[in-house]
């Protein structure tokens, strides 16, 4: 007695391509082929494909093949909902019964679990189709699927992200020894569990709808250098947005864009379209205006982790600088730069999360600011523990706690006033403090602030303006801490979210008044500044010198 040799899934998805009548795109095989052997040494996969992929297609064949090739294999596969999980169910049976090569194997079940000829495990199932949130506990599988289970309602806030990831550890519990973890979709926020699962290790495969893509932010110039020859490119996102025609609306030269009128507004431009039998231009403007956000457009077509909603306050338009502080001297009075620009101000923010119900960080936040109005966010940190630990045998000696920290960064930094903001926690925490730096001998004033203002209107005004006028640096520790990502997550619409890092830096901001400039802005890392040479400069002056520095 002979035994047939086994096909591999890609002639299995062949076979029913034919049967269907399909014409499969390039782009089809790649995920196919890929399919197959994923996980590698990690046993994580991660398939990230653009919207409209028909992927959840791809999974019902790939399913199919898998019982196929082995009738004991068991698949957990796990959507953002039950019935989103039953859908690729009922589609896997399909193919099960219609496929020459599985004709048969389907044996019985509902939609939720189902078995094939050939299972021996009468306790789990050969396909087990739940709801991500939904409990799976006591199953065992040879295969964890996580089909788009990233979804815009399960990572709206920190808390939901925490719970999907719980879920998705449990699937650690379940799986047997040797068994895989596959995790398909597109990601929908900017910390997306298949940038997580990529830092693990995981087996990735990226298939974006535009294979180049260049982004002019406002195009308000006539003509623009690329680094490729577009085949599309769009104006604006969403209700406006279009699609534009060359020799009509822009002329190529080489890589050379020449609009015929300059948008003034986003520009996008794109070559390589992993579909275009498929996504016709007529189609590519259809969803390009029925997209609401640019965002949007990123994370679910050219698969870039970004969340779904606007960025008001975008912490990648920031410009990052990792010098340090330098006090010298100049006839013999001290100055401060930072790297080639003196500073002129500083301002210290302390925002306590003593008091207040939905916050657990206390922040705090350093701010320089140099002659020509630029700021630099140089320290945003949270401060642990109590607000203060006195000695016990002395309870009135300070030695630890929140307010010793923010001695040693006024000392570090020779701040000369911290702003407290006193919100839920009346004076306990300023009189603390100025305990503990009239102990530490430190010549630093402490003014307590109500915050009146509604907060997200005072981070907006605080933040915006600099931002768009790129006059907010921030030090290279404030960028590699948490201070971005909630930058990223944070809607002025939305009442309670985390925010502490940024109403601290708001108020460091704000604490500081605006200067008038009549000079080239430079920063920290600019060269020579250039003086205007006004003479009507009504600020004082003390005449001009020429002395060495006296480090």
């Amino acid at each position: 007695m002979t035994t047939r040799k086994r096909v591999g899934f890609p002639a299995f998805f062949d076979l029913w391509a034919e049967a269907r009548g399909w014409v499969v795109p390039d782009v089809h095989w790649r995920a196919v082929a890929w399919l197959q052997n994923y996980g590698g040494a990690s046993g994580i996969g991660v398939l990230r494909c653009f919207r409209g992929f028909g992927k959840s297609t791809i999974m019902a064949v790939y399913n199919a093949w898998r019982y196929y090739d082995n009738p004991q294999y068991r698949i957990l596969h796990q959507s953002e909902s039950d019935g989103t999980a039953r859908k690729t169910s009922r589609d896997t049976q399909n193919v099960l019964r219609r496929h020459p090569l599985t004709q048969g194997l389907f044996r019985e079940g509902g939609v939720d679990q189902w078995w094939v000829n050939g299972a021996d495990d009468p306790r789990n199932a050969s396909m087990y189709a739940r709801g991500i949130l939904s409990n799976v506990t006591s199953a065992r599988c040879d295969e964890a699927q996580n089909d788009d289970c990233e979804v815009p309602r399960n990572i709206r806030t920190p808390e939901a992200r925490e719970l999907l990831e719980y879920r998705l550890g449990e699937q650690t519990f379940i799986m047997v020894p040797g068994a895989r973890q596959l995790f398909c979709g597109t990601p929908h926020t900017h910390d997306s569990i298949y940038d997580k699962m990529a830092a693990l290790g995981a087996d990735c495969l990226t298939l974006p709808l535009f294979e180049r893509e260049h982004r002019i932010e406002c195009a308000d110039l006539p003509a623009y250098d690329l680094p490729f020859a577009p085949e599309y490119v769009f104006v604006g996102i969403g209700k406006g947005a279009r699609l534009l025609t060359q020799d009509v609306d822009y002329r190529l030269s080489g890589r050379r864009l020449e609009f015929v009128k300059a948008p003034g507004m986003l520009v996008d431009c794109y070559a390589g379209c992993a579909w275009p039998e498929r996504f016709t231009r007529d189609d590519l403007q259809k969803r390009r205006r029925r997209t609401k956000t640019v965002n949007t457009f990123d994370s679910q077509y050219q698969l870039h982790s970004r969340p779904m909603t606007e960025i008001r306050l975008d912490p990648d338009k920031l410009p990052i600088y990792a010098a340090e502080p330098e006090f010298k001297t100049a006839n013999k009075h001290p100055q401060l730069w930072l790297g080639k620009a003196r500073i002129v101000g500083a301002a210290m923010r302390w925002d306590p999360s003593s008091g207040k119900l939905r916050s657990d960080t206390s922040a705090l936040a350093l701010v320089f600011q140099d002659e020509h109005g630029v700021r630099y966010w140089h320290r945003s940190e949270a401060l642990t523990g109590e607000i203060a630990r006195f000695d016990e045998r002395d309870s009135k000696t300070i030695i630890g706690g929140q307010v010793a920290a923010i001695c040693d960064q006024v000392q570090k930094f020779r701040v000369r006033r911290v702003t407290v903001e006193t919100n839920g926690i009346g004076g306990f925490a300023p009189t603390v403090l100025r305990a503990a730096l009239k102990q530490r001998g430190l010549p630093c004033g402490v003014t307590e602030v109500t915050a009146s203002q509604q907060k997200n209107k005072r981070i907006l005004e605080a933040f915006e303006p600099l931002i768009l006028s790129r006059m907010l640096w921030v030090h290279l520790s404030v960028a590699d801490g948490p201070m971005p990502a909630q930058m990223k997550e944070w809607n002025p619409a939305v009442t309670n979210q985390p925010d502490d890092y940024l109403d601290a830096g708001a108020g460091a901001v704000t604490d500081q008044p605006e200067r008038l400039d009549f000079t080239e802005r430079a920063g920290p890392d600019s060269g020579r500044i250039r003086h205007a040479g006004h003479s009507d400069d009504w600020r004082p002056g003390s005449g001009v010198f020429e002395a060495e520095l006296e480090v």
